[in-house]
This record gives structure tokens, C-alpha cells and sequence, in this order.
């Protein structure tokens, strides 16, 4: 299981949703919110962690293991979104606009070489944190730590 420094703070516990899970929801298309993922068990949070995702049978197994469970904990079924075909953080050859606005606005530089040598999920990571209204203190931090600074 891949969890990022910058997430350090909070994945021994599981209180927040860590960047594995919420790229797990985006290729899945559920909308998990915190208080839905605060009603899950441990366990039900490690399977969250462990099962697969990528192939169009782990997705479609992953989303309705995860509908079970929060029906299970909250009484009905998280919210569902359409799944992008083409997610930004698969395409390596473009930096999205967000990211690189974030980059300029904390004066400091993301060359595409750079954006190529990251992985889906550490482009996904970037693209999250570069978001407005979500909380980018930890946007720098994973710059450095993904060796872009």
C-alpha cells in the first residue's frame, strides 16, 4: 500500500481519507464523504486499502463492496459520480491547468519531463491538493517529496 509522507499525520489512525482511497473513489465513481468513511470499521477501511481497482472488474467489484459497506454502517448507499474515461492524471503528457496554477502561486516549477516521470497516483495526489477549496497546505510537501522540488 502506497501512503505519502505528506499524509504521515493521519493514515496510522485511518481518521481521514488517505489519497490511495479517494483514487480508488474518483476511478470508481463513488462519492465517499469523511463522515461516511468515519462510520466504517478498521477493517472495513483495510479492505478499502487492499482490494483492487484497476481493471473494469476490480472497479465494478471495488464500488459495490464499498456501496455494501457504507449501506451497511449508515443505512443507504453513498452518492455516485460518472467515471472520467480519460482522467487527467493518466495523461502524462499535460500538466492540468489547476496544478500549474497551484505551482505558480507557491512560486515554484513543474517541468512536463517532471510531471512524465510521476506515477497516476502521484499525479492524482497534485491535482487533488492543487484544488480550490481543499486544503493545499500539503501541496509543496508533496512536490518535494515526489522529487518534483
Amino acid at each position: 500500500m502506497t501512503f505519502f509522507q505528506f499524509e504521515a499525520d493521519f493514515v496510522e489512525s485511518l481518521r481521514c481519507i488517505p489519497m490511495q482511497i479517494r483514487y480508488k473513489l474518483d476511478t470508481c465513481g463513488v462519492k465517499l464523504k469523511l463522515t461516511h468513511w468515519h462510520h466504517l470499521s478498521q477493517g472495513d477501511r483495510q479492505a478499502l486499502l487492499e482490494l483492487p481497482c484497476a481493471s473494469p472488474t476490480e472497479i465494478d467489484h471495488y464500488r459495490q463492496a464499498l456501496q455494501q459497506m457504507i449501506t451497511q454502517s449508515t443505512g443507504q448507499p453513498a452518492g455516485e459520480l460518472p467515471c472520467d474515461p480519460a482522467p487527467p492524471w493518466l495523461d502524462a503528457q499535460s500538466i492540468p491547468d489547476s496544478v500549474q496554477a497551484k505551482a505558480d502561486e507557491c512560486q515554484v516549477a513543474i517541468a512536463l519531463p517532471q510531471w512524465e516521470t510521476l506515477t497516476p497516483l502521484q499525479r492524482f495526489a497534485l491535482i487533488k491538493l492543487s484544488r480550490s477549496g481543499h486544503e493545499n497546505r500539503n501541496f509543496v510537501p508533496a512536490l518535494q517529496e515526489f522529487g518534483v522540488l
